[in-house]
């Protein structure tokens, strides 16, 4: 993207990520509604079962959009600044994951609130998420909306640190194999086998994260940290608690991270060969 001017460049990041966030987000919620409630205190049946698979569906597309907008705006910022000048490849690694790292810690700022809500509405389904929101806001106040905020960056950032270079890395394996650059699929498919990997190694923090989100007002988890939650976890169930939802984390990461950077390449390939930020910005 070169031939656009720092406005033009932005905006279409900004307009690839948000569209990538809400796809990625809407066609996969049933499977994050079962991860949930799997990972539930409550166990699977009694946290919802099979009912009302897109209870929360509202207030995760509220955020998904301006959430991952904020993450590629930031992350090819911040890669594009770490990749001026550096030759080796354990640079160029180095720079990627700082760019993932900080880029997961300013999105987690709107994703957060949404993820709460969302959680709790997907284990309560015969409620709106409106209605969860302005219950948290009345029990909680605005702080309620960020409980699990420390966990989920602790979580995050080690998903980011693996997934976003490892992503790089086989995209530029693959274009060197085939002597040109990947196409979105390609893209895609790389996405996916990073985030699986990613997402199998970071379970347990993804358990711990959902049981602080769940957890009750004035409850030992509501306010704890992931290591207490995870011992917390450990204690009632040991570790196949931990690896709660393993499976369905993994299809949902593996399926996300294809359509969510796949279609974040597709994009943003049609606005700059169409010249579409021409008429946008």
């Amino acid at each position: 993207m070169a031939e656009m001017d720092e406005k033009a460049e932005f905006g279409v990041v900004l307009t690839s990520g948000a569209a990538a966030g809400l796809a990625a987000d809407v066609v996969l919620f049933p499977l994050d509604t079962l991860k949930t409630r799997l990972q539930s205190a409550d166990g699977f049946w009694r946290a919802g079962g099979v009912r009302g698979m897109y209870a929360g569906l509202a207030s995760l597309a509220t955020g998904s959009m301006p959430s991952a907008a904020i993450f590629f705006c930031t992350y090819e910022g911040i890669k594009s600044v770490t990749s001026t000048g550096r030759t080796s490849g354990l640079q160029v690694v180095g720079g990627h994951m700082a760019a993932a790292m900080l880029a997961e810690v300013a999105s987690c700022v709107v994703r957060v609130p949404c993820e709460v809500v969302k959680q709790r509405t997907q284990t309560l389904s015969n409620v709106s998420s409106w209605h969860v929101f302005q219950l948290t806001i009345k029990r909680q106040g605005v702080a309620g909306l960020f409980q699990g905020y420390t966990s989920t960056i602790m979580r995050e950032v080690p998903f980011a640190l693996l997934q976003y270079p490892m992503w790089e890395l086989f995209k530029n394996a693959w274009a060197s194999h085939q002597g040109g650059s990947t196409d979105p699929w390609q893209s895609a498919i790389c996405a996916g086998v990073a985030g699986g990997v990613s997402a199998g190694v970071t379970t347990p923090l993804d358990v711990a994260k959902t049981r602080i989100m769940l957890a009750g007002v004035g409850t030992p988890l509501a306010s704890s940290s992931l290591l207490y939650a995870l011992k917390t976890v450990n204690a009632e169930r040991g570790i196949s608690g931990l690896f709660a939802g393993f499976i369905p984390r993994i299809a949902l990461v593996s399926l996300g991270g294809a359509i969510f950077l796949g279609t974040y390449d597709k994009i943003k390939d049609v606005m700059v060969n169409y010249n579409c930020y021409t008429h946008l910005f």
